[in-house]
């Protein structure tokens, strides 16, 4: 059987699982150790997402190495202006180049000779000129979302025109090192077909291949005991969940309340900005980072997703439809989810929108339970991780073949 070693880089340990970025890489793991490969993960231990040794120690240990490299990538005033004004690179590129992790990677093809390089981050393609020197693996990069694509929504949505202005500009130097960098790989991996799209309407990639995340249907059951109550869960230090929070709070809720006068909302997740917590009141509930998230959604039925920007693919929206819940979300919650609106789930992109979404859950009990069943089939086809992981796998293989 030929070689099946892959090298894994990732900007951040994906745990705890409950975050979308962190879930997808799981995934992905998951999906080559089910294909037969050698998994070599090595990730940052970041200062932002600091994970303690004690639970590290017991994370990954059915692959073949699980390392981490502890990395400061601290957000600082004085290193955000100098990045302006001093470098065409974006800053986040920046806070992810370390020596030291660069020697881990080294150190790691050299005693590991992996076959692929996995790259999950696109902030971390500076360490490609000296992965490259090192190896002639073939190198893959994963786009959870088009970076300049999120910072350009961000930009779209904010109100202070300085901010506008650094948004906009930050975007537009993100899409230029994307687009240079995009071509360096020997095969990209977005995670839905809009996309690849725009990767194909800005340039033209050696190889692409479009992997969705993957849900293990096995441990996702419908419930089958919750009630009509509104919740949205979601790491709150990305800025597109602090948005679309703050609309819903700002915007939406008094129409939805005003229509729907008993209907409750419940929303968590880690870094909760403490401007939120004050959010509590009139049947919105705001509960900070929850120790079990599955026990949060558990006894409710209709996830909110009122996003306005962001890219990618939601995972909690896939999660959620696996499990048989009620999906209410804008246009862009939903992006690169191939479901329809009134089949698989209810779209609302505007306050009344969102007001009559929930009174209609709220009043046909019946066609809720239909969508949401409708949903589940759609995701275990589709999305299921086993399936997904045996296409890339094959995709590699052949591209390894080749050379």
């Amino acid at each position: 059987m030929p070689a099946k070693r892959i090298l894994i880089l990732t900007n951040r340990v994906p745990f705890p699982l409950n975050d979308g970025g962190n879930l997808a890489t799981n995934a992905m793991v998951s999906g080559y150790a089910l294909q037969g490969w050698e998994v070599y993960l090595l990730s940052m231990n970041t200062s932002r997402h600091s994970v303690g040794k004690g639970v590290l120690k017991g994370l990954y240990k059915d692959i073949y190495k699980f390392e981490t490299v502890d990395v400061n990538n601290d957000v600082s005033t004085l290193g955000v202006l100098q990045n302006l004004l001093f470098s065409k690179q974006p800053n986040h590129a920046q806070r992810f180049m370390h020596g030291h992790f660069q020697d881990a990677i080294l150190n790691a093809i050299n005693s590991f000779k992996p076959d692929v390089v996995q790259v999950e981050s696109v902030f971390m393609s500076g360490y490609l000129p000296a992965i490259r020197k090192a190896t002639n693996a073939v190198l893959t990069l994963r786009l959870h979302n088009i970076e300049w694509q999120v910072w350009q929504r961000v930009a779209g949505a904010a109100g202070n025109p300085l901010k506008k202005w650094y948004l906009s500009n930050l975007s537009a130097r993100i899409k230029s090192y994307e687009q240079e960098v995009w071509q360096q790989y020997d095969l990209l991996i977005p995670i839905t077909n809009t996309d690849a799209a725009v990767v194909n309407n800005s340039i033209a990639p050696k190889q692409m291949l479009t992997i969705p995340f993957g849900i293990d249907a096995t441990i996702i059951k419908p419930q089958g005991n919750e009630s009509l109550i509104g919740y949205h869960i979601g790491a709150m230090d990305w800025l597109p969940n602090q948005d679309a929070i703050r609309w819903f709070a700002t915007e939406v809720w008094p129409v939805v309340r005003k229509q729907n006068p008993d209907f409750q909302f419940y929303f968590a997740g880690r870094n909760m900005p403490d401007a939120f917590k004050e959010l509590t009141g009139d049947g919105m509930h705001c509960l900070g980072e929850v120790v079990d998230a599955a026990s949060f959604i558990a006894d409710k039925k209709i996830l909110i997703v009122p996003l306005r920007s962001g890219g990618g693919i939601r995972v909690k929206i896939l999660e959620a439809m696996a499990a048989g819940k009620l999906i209410i979300s804008t246009t862009i919650g939903m992006q690169g989810i191939d479901a329809q609106s009134g089949k698989h789930y209810l779209l609302a992109d505007t306050p009344q929108a969102f007001a009559d979404a929930i009174q209609l859950a709220l009043t046909n009990t019946d066609f809720v339970n239909q969508i949401a069943n409708e949903a589940s089939v759609l995701v275990k086809q589709l999305y299921n991780n086993e399936f997904l992981a045996a296409r890339l796998s094959a995709k590699l293989q052949q591209l390894l073949a080749d050379r």
